[in-house]
């Protein structure tokens, strides 16, 4: 099949031609739709051909790469270091980065779930009366993807949670069909490393026409996964931690490959951050905790490695502690230091370990 031409930049400086030239570079945009049927030489070998467009964003994408390589390599060794220090870490460490993550993921979409507000959601569905139902779902969601399952190449459309009416009536093309057009492309990079195949596959997600509301968090998260794909201990590779960077990047593939890998370098720095805080407190509170009688102390301080924040309902509901012990041992670590009260109310108290 023939390439297409790319339409020039000064498309309407020519009133005369500005119009069809409009008009096909609007058709180029469409590159997911299938090509104009042309007569090919009968030396080509047979099987299936990437469209000219999808070929030119494979090259864009693997430019990008090859420009970034030395970068490429200081953050796959970052992230590295995050998914040994993982590997050898209790369970509770990934389940706290990731609700780190969500968290930080529902501020750049716009949802703005605290953590506190996410902690209770995760713990025990409370949500408060002004809480934005779908909002608390789809930060649900995102920690429930990004602690484990299955991939997002292995079934994006069962990753997503997204699936096809049964009367596909007012549906242009099932969802199905569009989320194997991206994993086709994607499979086509496949050359590529898990870390430039997880910025490729969130900047084409729209185009590949997956977007609905809330889809920014669900490319993300997909993005996150795929980073972390060949990880032992790391299940997602982190994003949003430390601004979002990497998530708000424009322009040609390579201006967005390297402000990924910037923001990247800097989420991973600061998830090892967290590491560093809670491994410090976890041996703090042993040390200075260990006089402390029956089995709540130990169980408290494995609730507040875990969660970022904790209530006393939390806490009852995670350890099977009465309510009574609960608030008394948090009592005698608020007394030591080893926790800190957030909320300042009465009612409705969170604490959080405190170095």
């Amino acid at each position: 099949m023939k390439p297409q031409a790319s339409a020039p930049n000064n498309s309407f400086d020519d009133p005369l031609t500005g119009l069809e030239e409009a008009e096909e570079r609007s058709e180029d945009d469409l590159w997911f739709l299938p090509g104009p049927f042309e007569s090919e030489p009968d030396d080509l070998l047979p099987g299936p051909k990437a469209e000219p467009r999808e070929t030119a964003i494979l090259d864009d994408w693997r430019k990008a790469e090859a420009d970034n390589a030395a970068r490429l390599a200081r953050v796959a060794g970052r992230l590295g270091g995050l998914d040994e220090r993982l590997r050898r870490g209790p369970e509770g460490w990934r389940h706290r980065l990731a609700l780190i993550e969500a968290a930080d993921l529902s501020w750049f979409v716009g949802d703005r779930i605290g953590p506190d507000r996410l902690a209770l959601w995760i713990a025990l569905r409370l949500s408060g009366v002004h809480d934005d139902a779908a909002a608390l779902a789809r930060v649900g969601w995102a920690v429930r993807r990004l602690t484990g399952g299955p991939g997002p190449e292995v079934d994006l459309a069962a990753f997503v949670d997204r699936r096809d009416p049964e009367n596909l009536a007012d549906e242009a093309e099932p969802f199905a069909d569009r989320a194997g057009g991206w994993l086709d492309l994607m499979a086509q990079a496949a050359d590529l490393h898990p870390i430039s195949r997880a910025c490729m596959g969130f900047h084409i997600w729209s185009l590949a026409g997956l977007r609905q509301h809330g889809d920014r968090i669900e490319a993300a998260v997909t993005a996150a996964r795929i980073a972390a794909s060949e990880g032992r201990g790391a299940v997602f590779a982190p994003l949003a931690m430390g601004g979002a960077v990497s998530l708000r990047a424009y322009g040609r593939p390579t201006d967005r490959f390297t402000r990924w890998l910037d923001g990247m370098e800097t989420a991973c720095l600061t998830a090892m951050r967290h590491l560093d805080d809670i491994e410090a407190w976890s041996a703090r509170a042993e040390a200075e905790a260990t006089p402390l009688s029956g089995k709540t102390p130990r169980a408290l301080r494995s609730v507040l490695t875990e969660w970022p924040l904790v209530s006393a309902p939390m806490a009852e509901a995670i350890t099977g502690s009465s309510r009574a012990a609960v608030q008394r041992n948090l009592a005698l670590m608020e007394d030591k230091g080893l926790v800190r009260e957030m909320t300042g109310q009465g009612r409705y108290r969170m604490w959080r370990a405190t170095n």
